[in-house]
């Protein structure tokens, strides 16, 4: 382990100077063009002084992933938990954070769920709408309020003007089929997108069987006005068996059915210095849970949630400062037959203010969130970032701040034979620190981060015994650590475009002394973490990538994954195949729940 340390150590000056002559910064679009607009004040990324990774739509496309969650599995410290093919259920995971502890926006819009964060990804759009992915690790309630304990993901989504029309048809392993459409278009003032999508599969053993459909709209309306307006709807259903997903492995028939849908109006309006960003949103999930899949009779449980909302975000430029204020208004409920009819108020303040000293080579950016729960009382959460440009391409960073999350309702209230709630649970709590240097030169871009987090009341399921039931607990005071390195290079040979990235992260914490069988979900996270992705246009036409992971869990073995991909553009048509576990890796992410092996998706697109 050691040796893979030192030799992703060891890359990043190889990048700068391995095919150095061969250097051509049109290969790619570089993430120094890429503006980070999931928060209030929007920066560059190469002038932001967190730890961000930018997922743009040209890796997208050429790395041909046919899902969010196959995205984000190639991104060091980010620990996606996939159980079976196609992202049909995966728990999102930042810096050794639960899958409560993270959030996922939608062009800004926070949807976090009030019964569980098991239930975030559903969320993730279809890759042909996505424009980029910006994922923020590290503490971010201040930014972004309730469940941005350990990090967040924020999916920005194209607009008619920058996306394609096409029309694709899909087949692969274990049965899959699908279908999809995307229609793009825009007039002078006004732009639109629509996707419809479906796909389905056999599955790759008894009872992993699924069938999902997206259907998105989005409408810029005077797009090019000073007050746009932006409609957006977004539904995602999915029907899937879950051989063992949620209780012992044993337990092979249960079913899951779920919903995810979002609408929101939003606006940017652009006043002289200020720039306001109003909008409204109704977030609505639903869960359907059937222990035994043919007898519901036996056991089920079902969820509906809402979260209706308004937000108001404003930024005040001047020449050397910039203030980000906002409101948050929003109500959430839940009715569901095991949690019963349950429904909070939130209220949240926030307020930032950047200050560019010595001739813009310092930043500070103090700031504070506070929160008002009607069932928690009042939260607050300081923090602020730093950042000193050494010189023209490297950049020191760092940030400190508080951070908290509020117990789910399931948390808090669920019962069933294995699992009880706890209404006694107090709010997560943590101070983290973090700093890090960035560097940015043309196609050459690698960083460093070091980050601590020392965490009180976090909630886990415990139990005393084996045969007792687990119960939401607030466990001890935990201290997490780690580093964090990635870096990224596009070059040419023969004329090609190249990219070479890497990424490493290490965690340790001080909770390894409990007894892993008597905790569920807090001691699994990955203490290392190593990808690498090379992607190269083969010829004009012909782009091929090969992806790999190696992780190791304090529970497990280590594994490795190695994914590839290969796309041949030829006039209006795309041609693509997309191959998981090329050698047949047998391992587990989630629950025990074996991931398949070797298994293949061939896609065929016309372009319009």
């Amino acid at each position: 382990m050691k040796k893979l340390i030192w030799l992703a150590f060891a890359s990043l000056p190889f990048f700068g100077n391995v095919f150095a002559h061969s250097l051509d910064t049109r290969a790619t679009k570089t993430l120094e063009e890429v503006v980070i607009t999931s928060s209030r004040i929007d920066l560059p990324l190469s002038k932001n002084d967190r730890s961000i990774v930018v997922i743009s739509k040209e890796m997208i496309q050429e790395t041909a992933a046919p899902t969010v969650v196959d995205l984000l599995q190639q991104v060091a410290g980010v620990d996606v938990r996939r159980r079976g093919i196609s992202g049909m259920q995966a728990d999102l995971f930042i810096r050794g954070g639960s899958f409560d502890q993270t959030l996922l926006l939608i062009d800004g819009i926070k949807l976090d769920d009030a019964q569980t964060g098991h239930h975030t990804l559903n969320f993730a759009l279809p890759v042909e709408v996505i424009e980029r992915i910006e994922i923020i690790k590290g503490p971010a309630a201040r930014v972004f309020g309730l469940n941005a304990f350990t990090g967040a993901v924020n999916i920005v989504t194209q607009s008619g003007a920058s996306a394609k029309s096409s029309l694709g048809m899909q087949t692969g392993s274990y049965g899959q089929l699908g279908a999809e459409l995307t229609l793009a278009g825009n007039t002078k003032e006004n732009q639109f997108l629509a996707h419809l999508s479906t796909q389905n599969a056999e599955g790759y053993r008894y009872n992993t069987d699924f069938k999902t459909t997206n259907a998105l709209i989005k409408a810029d309306l005077k797009a090019n006005s000073n007050f746009p307006i932006t409609l957006f709807a977004s539904f995602s259903d999915r029907k899937f068996g879950a051989n063992g997903f949620y209780a012992s492995p044993s337990y092979v028939n249960q079913y899951e059915e779920t919903q995810a849908g979002l609408l929101s109006i939003a606006s940017k309006i652009n006043l002289n210095q200020w720039v306001v960003k109003p909008r409204v949103y109704w977030r609505r999930g639903q869960d359907e849970y059937i222990f035994v899949r043919n007898n519901p009779a036996i056991y089920r449980n079902l969820h509906l949630t809402h979260k209706v909302g308004t937000a108001i975000d404003a930024s005040y430029y001047r020449a050397n400062s910039t203030t980000g204020i906002g409101v948050d208004l929003a109500r959430v409920s839940i009715s569901s037959n095991n949690l019963g009819d349950r429904s909070r108020f939130v209220t949240t303040v926030f307020a930032e203010h950047q200050m560019r000293l010595a001739n813009e080579k310092l930043t500070l950016t103090p700031g504070i969130a506070a929160t008002h729960y009607t069932d928690f009382g009042v939260q607050f959460f300081p923090g602020i970032d730093f950042g000193y440009a050494l010189n023209q391409n490297l950049r020191l960073f760092g940030n400190v701040g508080y951070t908290y999350r509020i117990p789910t309702f399931t948390d808090l209230y669920y019962s069933d034979p294995t699992t009880l709630g706890n209404e006694n649970l107090e709010v997560e709590e943590a101070l983290t620190e973090e700093v890090g240097l960035r560097y940015f030169n043309g196609g050459f871009e690698w960083s460093v981060a070091l980050f601590n987090r020392d965490a009180k009341n976090l909630i886990d399921y415990i139990r005393t015994a084996e045969n007792e039931q687990f119960q939401a607990t607030n466990i001890r005071e935990v201290t997490t650590q780690g580093i964090e390195l990635t870096g990224s290079r596009t070059f040419r040979i023969a004329g090609q475009a190249q990219r070479f990235q890497l990424g490493y992260s290490y965690l340790n914490d001080t909770i390894d002394d409990l007894d892993r069988a008597l905790s569920r979900y807090s001691i699994n996270t990955i203490r290392h973490h190593f990808t690498a992705n090379y992607t190269a246009k083969i010829v004009k036409n012909i782009t091929a990538s090969v992806m790999y992971k190696w992780a190791q869990r304090p529970a497990q073995e280590a594994y490795q994954v190695v994914d590839a991909s290969v796309q041949w553009q030829l006039h209006d048509l795309r041609f693509s195949f997309y191959a998981n576990n090329l050698f047949n890796e047998v391992y587990t992410e989630s629950s025990l729940v074996p991931m398949p092996l070797g298994n293949g998706l061939f896609r065929v697109q016309v372009v319009f």
